[in-house]
């Protein structure tokens, strides 16, 4: 009798979308999108289209809303009724305003708000299509637009999420594994400072699996900071003033040896 090889009927795991379980989604961001604005920045993230705009520091009104002695940071996130499918209405929802706290309070902890006493620096976000994981879009948008505005900073705020799908701990959830998993953990995060200013965690998770997550989080966090800084050094040239300069470091020595030749023929 031939003996006949059984082949294993198991099947490598992979994501909706062909991802690593550690892999982020194609991020691309750009600055100066609105001449208007003080600040501004786009930003794709997997398929997420979201724009930013920055605009202050300026007078506060209502002046009953100021503090003497420090500025006030106000961030408005909204979903265009076009963003998602079925459409949803045009006005805010209570998800939008609970996100806009969300990140006011991941944003300020980077911000000299003290040197702008009585004024209010105002963040617009504005979701043009949603994928899953906005609000980590939105606060990397808005930090990146923040920086473009001119307004000092102590670092860049990095945003991620983690989370749990299909028993895996997985980084940067699509809107698929969002809505299909067991949870979502996002987190906003100073690299430099190395502080964490938002930790949310929403479905159930063990110990081990929350460090999991969390310890991924931050270093898709790291990875997204590396993008902004990107970004904010194509909009003001530096990547090109280092590239020039090395172009022209070479050309020096020739003009020196040229010079010995003119005198010799005078």
């Amino acid at each position: 009798m031939s003996k006949t090889k059984k082949k294993s009927s198991r099947k490598k795991w992979t994501r909706v979308d062909g991802r690593k379980v550690d892999e982020l989604r194609p991020i691309t961001i750009e600055t100066g999108v609105i001449p208007n604005a003080d600040g501004s920045a786009y930003i794709e993230m997997g398929r997420n289209k979201i724009v930013a705009g920055v605009y202050g520091p300026r007078e506060m009104h209502p002046k009953r809303l100021s503090k003497p002695n420090r500025g006030v940071l106000r961030c408005r996130y909204h979903m265009a009724s076009f963003s998602v499918d079925p459409r949803r209405s045009p006005a805010p929802s209570r998800r939008d305003s609970e996100i806009s706290m969300v990140m006011t309070d991941a944003i300020a902890p980077a911000l000299f708000l003290e040197r702008y006493p009585r004024s209010v620096i105002d963040v617009y976000i504005e979701i043009i299509q949603a994928d899953g994981g906005t609000r980590c879009a939105s606060i990397n948008a808005a930090a990146v637009a923040l920086a473009d505005a001119g307004i000092p900073m102590k670092d860049l705020v990095a945003s991620c999420a983690a989370g749990k799908y299909d028993k895996k701990i997985i980084l940067d959830l699509g809107d698929y594994e969002d809505k299909q998993g067991d949870s979502d953990v996002p987190i906003a995060y100073l690299p430099k400072l190395n502080e964490v200013t938002l930790l949310q965690m929403e479905g159930k998770m063990t110990q081990k699996e929350t460090e999991k997550a969390i310890e991924m989080a931050i270093e898709g966090c790291k990875q997204v900071y590396e993008i902004q800084k990107e970004a904010l050094k194509k909009k003001y040239g530096m990547v090109d003033e280092a590239a020039t300069a090395e172009e022209e470091t070479p050309e020096e020595p020739i003009e020196e040896e040229q010079k010995p030749e003119e005198e010799n023929k005078k």
